[in-house]
């Protein structure tokens, strides 16, 4: 009998680059997935005896969103909600470096906590960070359209 290791369950998995084999595979997969994104899925694994698998509608709608990314050639990443990351991974997430992650944490910008000497930031509270920025990086463009539209206005 053969068993396939698994991660353990907290393992990040990725980053994955999808190669342009990838990426065909993935655009296919995902059309044809799509449909089925808002149910619970059976899957056939057509191997030898290969068993059915049900899959429930948010592992498909993942694995729908995992495919589109793979589908436009962004690499991915699997990670849990709870994982806690160093402060590289962190700033690698986010694309900034690693000094300018470090004075965020230090402003209580983004919440952390330290083993030892070294700071472990929530892979949660990195995401609300970035939401934040997102969101407040909108509304500036918002306003800056506005500013613009306003501006062409007045001639």
């Amino acid at each position: 009998m053969s068993t396939t290791a698994m991660p353990p369950r907290n393992a990040r998995i990725g980053p994955v680059a999808p190669t342009d084999h990838d990426v065909r595979l993935a655009r296919e997969s995902s059309r044809r997935l799509s449909p089925y994104a808002k149910q619970d899925l059976r899957v056939r694994i057509t191997d030898g005896d290969g068993p059915d698998i049900l899959l429930p509608a948010a592992a498909v709608q993942l694995l729908v969103h995992l495919l589109t990314q793979m589908a436009e050639g962004n690499a991915v990443t699997l990670m849990p909600i709870h994982a806690e990351l160093t402060t590289q991974q962190a700033a690698d997430l986010l694309g900034v470096s690693r000094p300018f992650l470090v004075k965020e944490l230090d402003a209580g910008r983004i919440d952390y906590r330290k083993v030892g000497t070294h700071r472990r930031v929530l892979f949660v509270e990195l995401m609300r960070y970035k939401d934040a920025m997102d969101a407040k990086r909108h509304e500036a463009l918002d306003e800056l359209t506005k500013q613009a539209q306003e501006l062409r206005m007045g001639y």
